[in-house]
């Protein structure tokens, strides 16, 4: 059985080495920040980005939550929950502040702090060089997670959620009871902090193999603190419906198969992140590495979730590492944090010792004036792949304001602008019962049947769609006029 005896204290850190290693975490930060400002315009690329900020705004104006479908004519009126609706605020407050350049910059922080807490729990365990440059490494194998949706605000609370409560079960103590009101902010920015509740099991079972049963009070401590996690997540606006509206996805709603992000890891499309998952399990074959059967089930669940759905790439590239460090620490000193605060610092670490002050206030201020220079001279905005900007002027001009056919990355620019879509990213409780499979037959081909049948149904008169979408050729048969078309998009209308 591969099993450990971990130490119950975290490695002592002098006093330089504690401010090496800070600025060395720093560091990385500043770079993970530089590289995220000189890319900013591809963070804003997902479609659904736009009706995100839409409904935050309209929370922030109406003072309430959703429950209902106001943003289709499909669906108009079917029970639909905006159950991310603060990170869907605070998008719409960056928004607001400073256009899509303020997103972009709110979504490079969150990115940011992320990286810096990262790279500060793996350099518990691991010398700083070592934390700092493998944070990197591993921030850039998650960049497809990059963009400005709700889930961005998640990925800080993720790594301090899992290196805390792993490192209490290491230590053979109770979970932090701090932990829930961050659980519970969770709750109310995304859908995945049920994945909280995953990570807390995978982190009692680690203690259960420690301690077995010789200490029945702490395990019962373990036990409530499990059982208080769904309860505090109730503390949302929607209370249980959250938590219920995550499963629909989990268990695989019809649309799940035609969403990139839900689709299986697809290794000819994502070779650097094949290479990396390689690379993991020589090393851990190679090197013989005992973590015992808890983590070892951990690791394995959070490959099997990210192999199943591409979209939680981040679970293994940034949960597996924060919960090995310690077996990789002990069992290789030579790596280790304790080594390394025993050793005399080097040139490079004296001078950050000495000019710890300089180092940070510098880093701070390069930050501040980058972004400021970032908002003045270069604003972004999302590419007309999903804007449809000239195709949505050219239909303000002709009044189209009846029934459209969209193509489903248009759907959120719709949104944004105040159109009634035919269908739109909000799948995960919407656009099902057979409606996603008839979209999605619309385009295969002898789809022109399936098409007809739809156009018909809603009275559609006429069509938003992306300039490859399947079924032009079928408009053409149809004897739809083409009337309008750039390189992005295609507009055409029921000739009467």
């Amino acid at each position: 059985m591969l099993q450990i005896q971990a130490s119950r204290e975290a490695p002592p850190l002098i006093d330089d080495a504690r401010r090496a290693r800070l600025v060395f975490c720093l560091v990385a930060a500043g770079v993970m920040a530089a590289a995220l400002l000189a890319l900013a315009a591809s963070l804003l690329q997902d479609p659904d980005s736009w009706w995100h900020i839409k409904v935050g705004q309209d929370i922030l104006a109406s003072r309430a939550f959703p429950t209902i479908d106001t943003y289709s004519y499909t669906f108009a009126g079917h029970p639909w929950i905006a159950k991310e609706w603060l990170g869907q605020v605070l998008l719409a407050l960056a928004y607001d502040a400073a256009d899509w350049s303020g997103v972009a910059l709110l979504t490079i922080a969150m990115v940011v702090l992320t990286v810096f807490l990262m790279s500060w729990h793996l350099s518990v365990w691991l010398k700083p060089t070592l934390a700092a440059g493998l944070t990197i490494v591993l921030a850039l194998l998650i960049d497809p997670v990059y963009i400005a949706r709700p889930h961005i605000f998640t990925l800080p609370i993720i790594v301090v959620w899992t290196a805390y409560l792993f490192d209490a079960a290491r230590n053979e103590q109770a979970p932090p009871l701090w932990l829930l009101p961050l659980l519970c902010l969770w709750a109310n920015l995304h859908a995945t902090f049920t994945f909280g509740f995953v990570i807390a099991a995978f982190a009692g079972l680690d203690l259960l193999m420690r301690i077995r049963l010789s200490n029945p009070a702490l395990l019962a401590k373990w036990v409530a603190f499990g059982l208080l996690c769904p309860l505090v997540s109730l503390l949302n606006p929607y209370g249980v419906k959250a938590i219920l509206a995550t499963f629909t996805v989990a268990h695989g709603n019809e649309a799940v198969p035609y969403i990139m992000e839900w689709r299986p890891f697809n290794a000819s499309e994502h070779g650097f992140q094949e290479m990396a998952l390689l690379t993991v399990f020589f090393g851990l074959l190679v090197s013989r590495l005992q973590i015992g059967w808890a983590k070892a089930l951990f690791l394995v669940f959070t490959l099997h979730i990210y192999l199943t759905h591409i979209r939680f790439i981040y679970l293994f590239f940034l949960l597996v590492p924060i919960v090995l460090a310690v077996e990789v620490a002990q069992q290789y000193p030579a790596l280790s944090a304790r080594k390394w605060a025993e050793e005399k610092r080097d040139g490079l670490e004296q001078f950050f010792v000495r000019r710890f002050r300089q180092v940070w206030g510098g880093i701070a201020v390069l930050l501040v004036l980058a972004s400021a220079a970032f908002i003045a001279t270069y604003p972004v905005a999302p590419s007309q792949k999903t804007s449809a900007k000239n195709a949505l002027a050219f239909a303000q001009t002709r009044n189209l304001s009846a029934n459209l056919l969209n193509s489903y990355d248009f759907g959120g620019t719709l949104i944004f602008h105040g159109i009634k879509t035919f269908i739109d990213g909000r799948t995960d409780q919407l656009f099902l019962n057979g409606f996603a499979k008839a979209d999605e037959q619309m385009g295969r081909s002898g789809g022109k049947p399936v098409l007809q049948a739809q156009l018909d149904k809603y009275a559609i008169d006429w069509a938003l769609l992306t300039a490859d979408d399947s079924r032009i050729p079928f408009f053409d048969e149809l004897g739809w006029k083409r009337a309008y078309t750039d390189d992005y998009a295609v507009i055409y209308m029921r000739d009467h």
